[in-house]
């Protein structure tokens, strides 16, 4: 009787002792899942049940227990719901399982309430790229090694991750430019910066992508970053040139092509400079002048000024005298040029001392200064003047005996103006803006002057 009562005192003071949890399982073989980051429990919630459910879950867990481990997790939670280590640890329950959509809201979850909590950030990455989600993946992995610098091995890994997206995003945007799929591009490319963001080619590369899609805005501040992170990036500068040189910015776009050039010299990058150049001393000639190219018959003052300013360098050679007298020249707009090209002996004034500026040009009057300017061309290239000078050009209206015949005959077989279909000179015919910009241009190729965009009309 009396061994009885012990053993019943015994069992009532066992039913009033403190439970106690059960010890972790031992485990005897190597970790199920090694890579995964034990979801560590902060001081704070050290000494509680739901940080023995968690040793014990994490133990169930590498010995290959899932449903073990899941329900020491859960009974972690259900002894506290703010115990965000049990969250973090369910979402590598559902990792080992391989569901990585049931494991992603356990990892949130576990952010959430602990936003540098390195086991839940490093397990959200891992489960965004088994989602295929690898710019968030980075991101949660690039958290988690702000919020612990010395994980050394994955700031290694993020670096190789940066890089394959990088590699993808650029391919797949110059395919897309290949194929004419701008909109795409632009958006491979913006991926791709967010992946190097201090990558000046990357910039570039958008922009001539956003150019050919008629974004110029956005070009034009694509090629200006390409050009902050990298100050000699002369590619950025041409096509900030063109750009601005489209936009009628001149002057902008002369600076862009000169900053070019003071740092890599380039003949095609020259004659861009040269036109805005060229072009911006066209917008400041009289209105007259930049009308010329279009005229539907010019003046003797139109043809004057042409020659004085695109033929400049002919005048200079040779000139004649300085004091030529012209009495009709008060306040015409070409007088400098009627001057330059009197005192050249290119146009002359008539007996009386007048120039009658606003006579219109026959072709006979033309093929007369043609035939000047030939005469100081002929020096530099002797051979070749001696094949207009000796040729007999017949035409069908005009005998070798007029007095203009010399210098139609000079005029057409220079190459510098041409006949009709059936042979005539047409001597009497007034010139057009646009047959005279052609002579102009023609007379400037046998002189070696010749260049672009140099007058009125011309681009």
């Amino acid at each position: 009787m009396r061994k009885l009562g012990v053993l019943a005192l015994l069992a009532v003071v066992g039913a009033c002792a403190p439970k106690t949890i059960p010890p972790a399982p031992a485990i005897f073989s190597a970790p199920k899942f090694p890579d995964f980051v034990p979801p560590v429990v902060p001081p704070g919630l050290a000494d509680t049940v739901a940080a023995a459910n968690q040793t014990r879950g994490w133990s169930l867990l590498q010995a290959g227990d899932l449903k073990g481990a899941e329900r020491e997790f859960g009974l972690a939670l259900m002894s506290s719901g703010a115990f965000y280590p049990a969250e973090a640890a369910l979402g590598y329950v559902a990792l080992a399982r391989k569901d990585a959509r049931a494991a992603l809201p356990h990892f949130d979850r576990a952010v959430e309430q602990q936003h540098d909590y390195v086991p839940a950030l490093i397990g959200r990455g891992e489960t965004l790229l088994a989602l295929n989600r690898q710019p968030d993946a980075l991101d949660a992995f690039e958290a988690a090694v702000a919020a612990d610098p010395s994980l050394t091995d994955l700031k290694r890994r993020v670096e190789v991750l940066r890089f394959r997206e990088l590699e993808q995003d650029l391919a797949g945007a110059r395919e897309a430019v290949r194929s004419g799929r701008m909109d795409e591009a632009v958006r491979a490319y913006n991926s791709a910066i967010a992946s190097s963001p201090d990558s000046p080619f990357l910039y570039r590369e958008l922009a001539a992508a956003e150019r050919q899609r008629g974004d110029v805005d956005r070009a034009l501040d694509h090629f200006r970053k390409a050009l902050t992170l990298d100050p000699a990036d002369v590619s950025s500068l041409v096509q900030i040139g063109d750009i601005l040189d489209a936009r009628g910015d001149i002057d902008g776009a002369a600076k862009a092509y000169g900053d070019a050039l003071a740092i890599e010299r380039s003949g095609a990058v020259e004659t861009k400079l040269e036109q805005v150049r060229l072009r911006a001393d066209f917008a400041r000639m009289p209105e007259e002048y930049r009308a010329i190219g279009s005229a539907a018959q010019i003046t003797r003052a139109d043809l004057a000024a042409l020659i004085g300013v695109r033929l400049a360098l002919l005048l200079q050679a040779g000139r004649r005298s300085d004091t030529v007298l012209i009495t009709d020249l008060r306040d015409n707009w070409a007088a400098p040029w009627i001057l330059a090209v009197a005192r050249a002996g290119v146009m002359e004034p008539y007996v009386n001392h007048a120039f009658q500026p606003r006579t219109a040009v026959r072709r006979i009057d033309l093929a007369q200064a043609v035939n000047h300017l030939l005469e100081r061309i002929a020096p530099a290239n002797p051979v070749q003047a001696k094949s207009w000078q000796a040729a007999q050009v017949k035409f069908s209206d005009i005998s070798a005996g007029h007095i203009a015949y010399p210098a139609a005959s000079a005029a057409i077989a220079s190459g510098v103006m041409s006949v009709g279909v059936d042979n005539s000179f047409q001597p009497s015919r007034p010139v057009s803006g646009p047959e005279v910009m052609e002579v102009i241009g023609r007379i400037e190729a046998i002189a070696g002057m010749s260049s672009p965009a140099k007058g009125p009309g011309q681009r």
